[in-house]
C-alpha cells in the first residue's frame, strides 16, 4: 500500500499519470483538511471529484488505524515440486501464488486452500523467473533457462505465447504496470521488451557487458532499470528503449536495484557491500549506505520510499532513513546470510529469508525481532506477503513452499 493517489489523465491524447504522497497521513487525520490540501498543490482534482478523493483517503486511514499485533502460524506445506524451487510471487489480493521449479514447471495454487490450481509445463529447462501481471493478475510470465519466457493465462493455464530471441538464459522479468510489455534480463546480457497481445518483441536493450540479473519497472512504467554483473544499472526509456543513464559507482556485481514509490529515487544493492541511493531523474549518485561487512545481496524501499532496507551476507539487515541516510536499526538474529528482504505493504513489518532456514518478521520502528517461522529444513530463498500483509509464504530449498497466516 503506497500511501498515496496515482491520477491517471489525458493530455494531447496521450494518457499520463502523476502520483501525490500522502506519507504524512495518519489514523487522526482530518479527511477534509487532507482533501483540501491535496486540492490545493493539485489542479488536476476538481470539484467533481472531490468526493471520489475523500473516500480513497478514507480507505487508506482505515488501513492504517488496524492494529499490527498478527502472530502467524504454519497453515500448509506444499510439497509442491520434485526438484528445489527458485521463486514464489502472489497475485495482487494474494488469492493465488506460483512457484517456479528446476523441474521445469510453474505451479498455481489456491492461497486459502493450499490446493494446485495449473501446472504450466513446456519449458525444457528450469523455470526461474516467475510472475503475475499484478494488479490484474490474469496472466503469468515464466522466464527459464531454456532462454525462453513464456506468457501463459493464470485463469486456464494456457500458453499463449513463447517469447524467443534471447541467446542464454533468461533470469529476470517483470510485466510493465499496464500489463501492455513483458521486460526480460538474461545472461546474454541483454534485456527485451515484449508486446503482450502480439507475442512480437519490441525492443531489445542492449549496452551491459555481462549478465543482466535483476530489472524493475517504475510505477508508471515510462522507465526500467536493469542490474548487472557489470557493477552498472542502466535507467531506459521504454517508448525508444534509450539509455538514458548509467549507474556508475559499484565496485562489485549488482545484486538488486528498485525504484521508490514516487519515482524519484533508485536503491541499488551489490557485492562491494554497500547499498547506493541515485537520483532517478539525473542519474546521480545521491549517497552511499555502508556499514554491511560483506555482500548487499537484496534492497527494497517501504512503500512511501521513506525508509531502505538491505539484506546482506553478513546475517544482517538494516534500515535506512531514505531523507537523513543514516542507519536507524540493525536487525540482528539471523545465523546465516539474509538474501530476501521485503516490507509489507502496510510498511509495519520487515519480512527476511534467511539461509539459517527461517524467516524472521521484525518492527521497522523498533529493529525489534516479532517473530521466527521455523520448520524449513535448507535454505529459504524467497518469501512474500500479500496485499493485505496477513498472509506470508517462503520458499525454500527443501522442495516445499510453506504458506503462513
Amino acid at each position: 500500500m503506497g500511501l498515496g493517489i496515482i491520477l491517471e489523465y489525458e493530455k494531447g491524447g496521450e494518457t499520463k499519470s502523476k502520483s501525490i504522497d500522502l506519507l504524512d497521513l495518519t489514523p487522526a487525520a482530518n479527511v477534509d483538511a487532507v482533501v483540501d490540501e491535496i486540492q490545493r498543490i493539485e489542479p488536476l482534482i476538481t470539484a467533481s471529484r472531490t468526493e471520489q478523493v475523500k473516500q480513497l483517503v478514507q480507505r487508506l486511514q482505515e488501513k492504517l488505524g488496524q492494529q499490527d499485533d498478527h502472530k502467524f502460524y504454519l497453515f500448509k506445506v506444499l510439497r509442491a515440486h520434485i526438484l528445489p524451487l527458485t521463486n514464489v510471487a502472489f497475485n495482487k489480493p494474494g488469492s493465488r501464488f506460483i512457484t517456479g521449479s528446476y523441474d521445469r514447471t510453474c505451479k498455481v495454487w489456491d492461497t486459502l486452500s493450499g490446493e494446485e490450481l495449473h501446472t504450466l509445463e513446456g519449458h525444457r529447462n528450469v523455470v526461474y523467473a516467475i510472475a503475475f501481471n499484478n494488479p490484474f493478475g490474469d496472466k503469468i510470465a515464466t522466464g527459464s533457462f531454456d532462454k525462453t519466457c513464456k506468457l501463459w493465462s493464470s485463469e486456464t493455464g494456457k500458453c499463449y505465447h513463447t517469447f524467443r530471441g534471447h541467446t542464454a538464459e533468461i533470469v529476470c522479468l517483470s510485466f510493465n504496470p499496464q500489463s501492455s510489455l513483458v521486460a526480460t534480463g538474461s545472461m546474454d546480457t541483454t534485456a527485451k521488451l515484449w508486446d503482450v497481445q502480439s507475442g512480437e518483441e519490441s525492443v531489445t536493450l542492449t549496452g551491459h557487458s555481462a549478465e543482466i540479473i535483476s530489472l524493475s519497472f517504475n510505477t508508471t512504467g515510462d522507465k526500467i532499470i536493469t542490474g548487472s554483473f557489470d557493477h552498472t544499472v542502466s535507467v531506459w526509456d521504454v517508448g525508444s528503449g534509450r539509455r538514458m543513464h548509467t549507474l556508475i559507482g559499484h565496485r562489485g556485481e549488482i545484486s538488486s536495484a528498485q525504484f521508490n514509490w514516487d519515482c524519484s529515487l533508485i536503491a541499488t544493492g551489490s557485492m562491494d557491500k554497500t547499498c547506493t541511493m541515485w537520483d532517478a531523474v539525473s542519474g546521480k549518485c545521491v549517497a552511499t549506505l555502508s556499514g554491511h561487512e560483506d555482500e548487499v545481496l537484496d534492497v527494497c524501499f517501504d512503500y512511501t520510499g521513506q525508509l531502505i532496507a538491505t539484506a546482506s551476507a553478513d546475517g544482517t539487515a538494516r534500515v535506512y532513513s531514505a531523507a537523513s541516510r543514516k542507519c536507524m536499526l540493525k536487525l540482528k538474529g539471523h545465523e546465516g546470510e539474509i538474501s530476501k528482504i521485503c516490507f509489507n505493504p502496510q510498511g509495519s513489518r520487515i519480512l527476511t529469508g534467511s539461509s539459517d532456514k527461517t524467516t524472521r518478521l521484525w518492527d521497522p520502528r523498533t529493529g525489534q525481532c516479532l517473530q521466527v517461522l521455523e520448520g524449513h529444513t535448507d535454505e529459504i530463498f524467497s518469501c512474500a506477503f500479500n496485499y493485505e500483509g496477513n498472509t506470508i509464504i517462503t520458499g525454500s530449498k527443501d522442495n516445499t513452499c510453506r504458506i503462513w497466516r
